[in-house]
């Protein structure tokens, strides 16, 4: 029998029409988050569950008798929604799709350090509310990017995706964190260094872009001890999740110093925002557009429906995380 798929939010249109053509589909046409109720309602209806980081699959929503669901097959690379002990318990396969989105989501990071930088969001906003009064000497002077150093936490993909931008693209020296040790021939692509401790790359770093995952593991990485130890005038960039950071230590450390500006692309409660981001100009807001390009989010989801095709073929997905 042809495998039933519930598809939890409408997807790009050419990946939808070849899902229809493979497997029995139920596309959520409402296009709204599905409920705890319905995702657990899911499980039990179809054979795969195609989610996105929207969809929350803690252990209570995975607990649910008589699934019938086998592979719950993610849009996106990070999995950090998805309650990966319960999955196991359940024999739920669960996979991602890494390497699709790595230099997107890298552009995006390196246009919010370039915006914040320049103070691109202040001067568009003074635009277009009528406000300028013309060029002038002293008028909304920022930082420098070319030759500064950028502190980079988390070098998989994504993280060396942007260290190659900003090293060749705009000749900044790169020092880097990462869990375990990066290979001398990765550093060496961009002349990077790697630090023993995030404490030492926040020290250090004009601009730190992080680029590790989230989940409990990393809840608050970024503290407010670990914002003051950074650098009087320097920026914090977030394309990884929203819990990476502690979010009334960052808005303490925008308005009071020691950083000069942030650029976010995620959010800890998204899409529901702390309001008090809305009234510093040092921050750069974007509404998680990390891999918001046609090709990457038409890439992501062949990348998803080839983990499918292998999982019903009986053997194991290339992206499997479990």
């Amino acid at each position: 029998m042809t495998p039933k798929i519930i598809v939890t939010r409408r997807w790009p249109e050419q990946v939808e029409t070849i899902l229809q053509q493979h497997y029995d589909c139920e596309f959520n046409t409402a296009d709204t988050p599905l409920s705890s109720a319905q995702l657990s309602d899911a499980l039990t209806r179809a054979d795969a569950v195609l989610s996105t980081v929207t969809d929350k699959f803690d252990a209570d929503v995975l607990n649910v008798d008589n699934h019938q669901t086998k592979i719950i097959a993610n849009f996106g690379v990070g999995f950090s929604h998805i309650d990966i002990n319960a999955a196991k318990a359940k024999k739920i396969t669960v996979t991602n799709t890494p390497d699709v989105l790595s230099d997107c989501t890298a552009d995006l990071a390196m246009t919010l350090l370039l915006m914040a930088a320049r103070r691109a969001g202040e001067g568009e906003r003074e635009l277009r509310a009528g406000d300028w009064s013309g060029w002038r000497p002293t008028h909304m002077m920022g930082s420098k990017v070319t030759g500064k150093k950028l502190g980079i936490i988390g070098y998989g993909r994504i993280g060396r995706a942007m260290a190659h931008k900003a090293h060749h693209g705009f000749s900044m020296d790169i020092v880097v964190h990462n869990r375990s040790a990066v290979p001398a021939a990765a550093l060496a692509t961009v002349n990077a260094t790697q630090l023993p401790t995030i404490e030492a790359v926040l020290a250090e770093s004009d601009f730190v872009s992080l680029h590790c995952p989230g989940g409990d593991e990393n809840k608050h990485l970024i503290s407010q001890k670990r914002l003051s130890n950074m650098k009087p005038g320097s920026f914090l960039i977030n394309t990884a999740r929203g819990e990476v950071v502690d979010e009334n230590a960052l808005i303490n450390a925008l308005e009071n110093g020691p950083i000069a500006g942030a650029g976010l692309d995620v959010f800890d409660n998204e899409p529901n925002i702390d309001k008090r981001f809305s009234g510093l100009p040092n921050a750069v807001l974007l509404p998680h557009l990390g891999s918001a390009t046609t090709e990457t989010r038409n890439d992501m989801g062949l990348r998803v429906i080839s983990n499918l095709n292998e999982f019903f073929a009986g053997k194991k997905p290339a992206d499997s995380v479990t």
